[in-house]
């Protein structure tokens, strides 16, 4: 795969991504004005938690980091992927139907151990009895991510980036639906979920079948392949795990405060956007590349891929993260407040946008680290880092929590974000030559900086002289878009005068057969 064809797999997933993200936006713009911050909210946010968290322990964190390199290096090598995929994919399922068991008995433990502040409160029970109902979302998804990461490693990344989407769409339905006719909000939004999961698991089999991988479940069985990929995915699974724990703290930490819950599930959803569009597309089509490159020992390509993933990641990165400093307080009063959310939730949710904002260069470029160790089927060493990130996220998140309140765990995990980015620059470095980016990359990376810059800047006087329209009903999405294309104007003006990037690359990273 040459590095344009790369960015035009980075590119495919992040349209798909980004409208998966958009509408993820706009479900938060429901649920705020529908629902709004509260016990309600607040239950909902730590109930959706529970299988989103083991979805990202058993499915992207183990079988993203294991199973994608191995399926990829056998289907180069024509060594029966099928059969490989058929036996993670029974075994997967297995573990899965276990684990759904397990948390459906123990859901009060479940929400004791990650919303202790609930405890004691109408939260609690509101909690166990959503967690019922969406856990099972556990089991499909994750099937979903096993079949989208054989998608992904043959080159079809279009299915897989558009599964995501069918959650969004499934959950506004049906808040839309209840709304209109006046049925119960939050029981159809729940309900939403598990329904959702089964179309996205639907979607991705049927590609995968007319891919010509039919994959279908077995009795599982103990082979010497699965027993290395277990051996690979335990440490991948507890550096997933680690990530999430660090995810619990905050919740944990925000769960004593009155709406934190509600005001940090906002502001992730905000950050997440340009996470998802760049940097979890940039790992996704990074991983089974590098993998493949380093399987047929092409080191100048792997160095050449991995360079051109960090600079695009970067350079749609640091602009991003720069506005969500810049104009928070916009963004989430346009967005979020109306209905059940008022002035003060759109303040606190904007603070900690501007903090994630700060770390968002840091989680993105995770995702391009990352991919170096995990192609080598090293899990082992990011575990060790992630081990050490939530050690500074809970020390930082509990300690700084009774001196500053709520916001503690937004200022943890963007110095936990950097910690991470650290670790994984100067392991990386140990891995050789193929592991560094080059020239180029450090030639653009200060003039990226400086078009952030001088967008930052423009940003800064658009929201000064839009204020007052940002403010006018019916006018407030207007003043948000102008300001927003003011911004993106800019951006791509300075980068092109100051040689950050060339917007031929993306035109032809476009183009078909490129």
């Amino acid at each position: 795969m040459k590095p344009i064809r790369l960015i035009s797999g980075v590119l495919t997933v992040g349209f798909w991504t980004l409208a998966s993200r958009v509408l993820g936006v706009l479900r938060e713009v429901m649920i705020l004005a529908l629902i709004g911050p509260g016990p309600v909210m607040d239950a909902f946010v730590a109930a959706f938690r529970l299988p989103n968290m083991f979805r990202r322990f058993f499915a992207e964190g183990a079988f993203n980091a294991s199973f994608v390199p191995m399926f990829s290096k056998r289907l180069a090598a024509d060594d029966d992927p099928r059969g490989f995929a058929e036996q993670a994919l029974s075994g997967l399922a297995f573990v899965l139907l276990i684990l759904s068991a397990l948390a459906m008995i123990f859901m009060p433990a479940l929400v004791w151990a990650t919303a202790g502040g609930f405890v004691g409160d109408e939260r609690f029970d509101l909690t166990v009895n959503y967690g019922r109902v969406v856990f099972p979302y556990i089991f499909l998804i994750s099937l979903t991510a096993l079949f989208s990461g054989v998608l992904n490693a043959t080159g079809r990344f279009a299915v897989a980036a558009a599964a995501p989407v069918f959650l969004n769409i499934f959950v506004c339905i049906a808040m839309g639906w209840a709304y209109l006719t006046g049925g119960t909000v939050i029981l159809w939004l729940v309900w939403a979920v598990p329904v959702a999961g089964v179309a996205q698991l639907a979607l991705v089999w049927v590609a995968t079948d007319r891919a010509g991988l039919r994959l279908r479940l077995s009795r599982p069985r103990w082979t010497p392949a699965m027993k290395r990929l277990v051996i690979v995915a335990i440490p991948a699974a507890l550096a997933g795990g680690v990530m999430q724990i660090n995810l619990l703290v905050g919740q944990q930490v925000a769960s004593h405060f009155d709406k934190a819950v509600g005001w940090l599930y906002a502001a992730d959803r905000l950050y997440q956007l340009p996470l998802g569009v760049v940097g979890i597309a940039v790992g996704i089509v990074l991983l089974p590349d590098l993998s493949r490159r380093l399987g047929v020992q092409d080191d100048a390509g792997a160095k050449a891929a991995l360079s051109r993933a960090g600079e695009m990641a970067l350079a749609l990165t640091i602009p991003a993260a720069v506005a969500l400093m810049v104009i928070p307080l916009p963004i989430a009063t346009v967005l979020f407040e109306r209905g059940a959310t008022g002035p003060d939730d759109s303040a606190a949710i904007a603070a900690a946008v501007a903090i994630y904002g700060l770390g968002l260069p840091a989680f993105v470029l995770q995702k391009v680290l990352q991919p170096l160790f995990f192609a080598r089927e090293d899990t082992k060493t990011p575990l060790k880092y992630a081990v050490w990130a939530m050690i500074v996220n809970a020390a930082t998140a509990i300690g700084l929590a009774p001196y500053i309140g709520w916001i503690a765990p937004a200022i943890a995990t963007t110095l936990a974000g950097w910690v991470m980015v650290w670790m994984l620059a100067s392991g990386g470095r140990r891995l050789g030559d193929t592991a560094r980016f080059d020239a180029r990359f450090r030639r653009r990376l200060w003039r990226i900086g400086a078009a952030s810059a001088i967008m930052g800047a423009a940003l800064w006087f658009g929201m000064v002289l839009l204020g007052p329209f940002l403010e006018i009903p019916g006018f407030r999405f207007l003043g948000l878009l102008a300001l927003i294309a003011l911004g993106m104007g800019v951006y791509a003006l300075a980068g092109q005068l100051l040689g950050a990037f060339s917007l031929g690359d993306f035109r032809r990273a476009l183009k078909r057969g490129t």
